[in-house]
């Protein structure tokens, strides 16, 4: 019985794992949809947005039975409760790169980035994107301190968000104030994407450890 109930928890983080790598995916061709002002890229990432919805759907009725039919305690109980709450994280993490993908349908076939921005948000999706898939490992392999190394991460999507935010609203920004709008919601798209990177990986540390990380 209770090696079933291991292989079950093992097919649970196999399909956050599947999550994670489509979530790195729609933020990676999201972020190439806007850069490029590419559509049928960014229609292909809203498209894409309701398999990760099923995902976590699965995984949470996969949980719901573990809960009610195996009645995990101590270790196994926090490994089932932290994968309901990593899926939604997970889950909320495809619909930030949908709403990118959505601005640069929006505003196609103008680019919503000018060219003066275009390596921020670049290193921004590489960022965003690269956490996506470090989730996706720590998953399969908890790893010590993987909740600060997500949050060092973070940071530099903090100060990528701040450097955007700053330039955008100065007086000299010469694309005008819709302009200004939409790239303001779009880097808060990214930083959210990390932040929910950031509580993914906390919510990991404390299925292995038993702590919750500060």
């Amino acid at each position: 019985m209770r090696e079933a109930f291991h292989g079950d928890l093992a097919r649970l983080g196999e399909q956050l794992s599947a999550m994670c790598a489509r979530s790195a995916v729609a933020m990676r061709q999201a972020t190439t949809a806007l850069l490029g002002a590419d559509l049928p890229l960014a229609e292909q990432v809203l498209g894409a947005d309701a398999e990760l919805d099923l995902l976590r759907s699965q995984c949470e009725e996969q949980a719901h039975s573990l809960l009610a039919l195996q009645a995990p305690v101590a270790g196994d109980l926090r490994l089932v409760l932290s994968a309901v709450y990593c899926a939604d994280k997970i889950e909320r993490m495809g619909d930030l790169a949908a709403h990118i993908a959505d601005t640069a349908r929006f505003t196609h076939p103008a680019h919503a980035v000018p060219d003066e921005l275009t390596g921020k948000f670049a290193e921004l999706g590489r960022i965003t994107a690269g956490m996506a898939d470090r989730i996706g490992e720590l998953i399969s392999a908890p790893a010590e301190g993987s909740f600060a190394e997500l949050e060092q991460c973070d940071h530099g999507v903090d100060a990528l968000h701040a450097e955007v935010f700053e330039i955008i609203t100065a007086p000299e920004w010469p694309h005008g104030a819709a302009s200004a709008s939409s790239l303001a919601l779009v880097a808060r798209f990214y930083e959210r994407f990390g932040d929910q990177s950031v509580s993914v990986a906390r919510r990991l540390e404390f299925a292995a450890t038993g702590d919750l990380p500060s």
